[in-house]
């Protein structure tokens, strides 16, 4: 948000160059087109083959309809040029009036929301991989209980392979990441870093963890970064994680955390930062039946 397309672009060549080979993309973004030119570019010049990306698009809440949700991947994949992507998930169980707003709202700029059962989507998305437009199929932003309405439904041809959560030490998401676990769900993080801090999504006053003091302790110690560190945690807790950035320093950065290892004691010193602190709380759909943060995970 509020960052011109171009960086989109420059940043998805920087990351393959870098050695990024999962791309976390979406409807919602509105860069498809940008990230789709620089996976071109980077596969014509022989940087890359097709088969080494693992691209991520989102169905986006206006979507949820099962008759909007092939059409909606099929719009990402034009805008992206690909044939298919790897994996398609639904970007939040909160559906909203469909239409081509992307966030419709009322005459008194309420979002007007909408109610649709998810394992109607679930069904379309299914077809969607049946099609061979995407090889996986997952959720996002999912509470246990919604996992589990889909995981229980009559007639599942495929469970979720991921369900992607705000996941960082200050919202380590522990019980989500053991449910998730039990069923074979990869738990994948975003705002693995904190925050971006757009002031429409993040209150103003929210804590900024790459300040954290223990954070920085540990960083010390191994003379990395703090972001680094929160991102390392999370690899060696098992938990996919996922880094945003349009900073080359920093791109590159990300992804030297495989070159050392968190200390055991690093580990618990870390999880002792949780505070159940949500980023990204969608408050706007705090009253709709599927809003997910009303569970404990």
């Amino acid at each position: 948000m509020g960052v011109p397309k171009s960086k989109a672009w420059e940043a998805t060549k920087v990351a393959i160059d870098v050695g990024f080979r999962h791309i976390d993309a979406a409807f919602f973004y509105q860069n498809e087109e940008e990230v789709g030119k620089a996976l071109r570019e980077k596969m014509e010049n022989g940087t890359v083959k097709r088969a080494d990306i693992f691209y991520t698009t989102k169905l986006w809440s206006t979507f949820l309809r099962p008759e909007f949700v092939q059409p909606a991947l099929e719009k990402s994949l034009t805008k992206l040029g690909l044939d298919y992507v790897d994996l398609f998930i639904i970007h939040w169980p909160v559906a909203m009036k469909s239409g081509d707003e992307i966030l419709p709202k009322d005459a008194s700029g309420k979002i007007i929301f909408d109610t649709v059962d998810l394992r109607d989507t679930w069904e379309a998305l299914e077809k969607c991989k049946d099609a061979g437009l995407t090889k996986s199929i997952g959720v996002s932003n999912f509470n246990h209980k919604q996992l589990e309405m889909i995981l229980n439904k009559p007639g599942l041809k495929y469970k979720p392979v991921c369900n992607q959560v705000e996941c960082h030490p200050y919202l380590n998401q522990s019980k989500l990441l053991e449910f998730c676990k039990s069923k074979d769900i990869v738990l994948v993080a975003y705002s693995a870093l904190g925050s971006h801090r757009d002031p429409n999504w993040v209150e103003k006053d929210s804590p900024y963890l790459l300040e954290d003091p223990i954070l920085n302790a540990v960083a010390k110690k191994h003379k990395r970064s703090p972001g680094q560190i929160a991102l390392r945690y999370q690899v060696q807790r098992g938990v996919v994680v996922l880094a945003k950035s349009f900073n080359e320093k920093r791109i590159k950065e990300n992804f030297q955390i495989f070159e050392f290892e968190l200390t055991p004691e690093d580990m618990k010193a870390i999880d002792g930062l949780n505070r159940n602190f949500r980023y990204a709380k969608l408050l706007s759909a705090v009253d709709h039946p599927y809003y997910p943060f009303s569970e404990e995970y």
